[in-house]
């Protein structure tokens, strides 16, 4: 798998926008789902821009840390924390690649306080029927692409989220079942990470 679908699964998009309907969750409704997340799991399938597939596991410790790691025959890990997203894949060896977090829509997610009600932060809120969907972006970064992210209720729960980036490339992930546990904070030590691909 190339960089770039790493890369956009941080960013993450979505569904088109479906009809607004008054069983839509409030953006206030969300942002208190996302704060109230501190550490979860779940499988996720992963949909790449060139329409290739990919599966795993992903891991999140709120705030700023997340962990996705790939099946076979990917041999690739993408953490992010301490303020940076580090991409290691085994296939392609060498150094592991580095990246901002702050450059990513991920962000959004991983922040210590998800306000989606701020200015400038929501572009679309709809609800399709069964789910509400809501598009993001950082609103001091909106070239740095969107996040869509789609919400099922009672209860409110994190369905998938699609990530497009700066150059509308898409990257859907579709998550299992988002599992609220707790996890250890060795899981997302990017030290440790590094020095075991090597």
């Amino acid at each position: 798998m190339r960089f770039s679908a790493f890369i956009a699964a941080l960013g993450l998009g979505l569904l088109t926008a479906g009809q607004a309907a008054a069983d839509k969750l409030s953006l206030n409704e969300i942002s208190n789902y996302l704060n109230g997340i501190r550490t979860a799991e779940s499988d996720f399938t992963q949909i790449n821009a060139d329409g290739t597939i990919s599966t795993g596991d992903l891991a999140l410790s709120r705030p700023g840390k997340m962990r996705f790691d790939y099946n076979p025959p990917e041999q690739a890990l993408v953490m992010a924390g301490r303020g940076t997203v580090v991409i290691i894949d085994k296939k392609v060896g060498g150094q592991p690649e580095t990246y901002p977090l702050n450059q990513t829509p991920l962000s959004i997610i991983l922040a210590s306080n998800v306000n989606l009600a701020q200015d400038g932060m929501v572009v679309a809120h709809d609800y399709d029927g069964t789910a509400t969907i809501v598009t993001a972006r950082d609103p001091k970064r909106p070239e740095y692409g969107t996040i869509q992210m789609k919400f099922t209720d009672e209860p409110v729960e994190l369905k998938q989220w699609v990530v497009t980036d700066q150059d509308g490339q898409k990257t859907t992930v579709v998550l299992g079942a988002l599992q609220k546990k707790e996890l250890p904070n060795s899981l997302f030590n990017i030290d440790r990470a590094v020095a075991e691909s090597n």
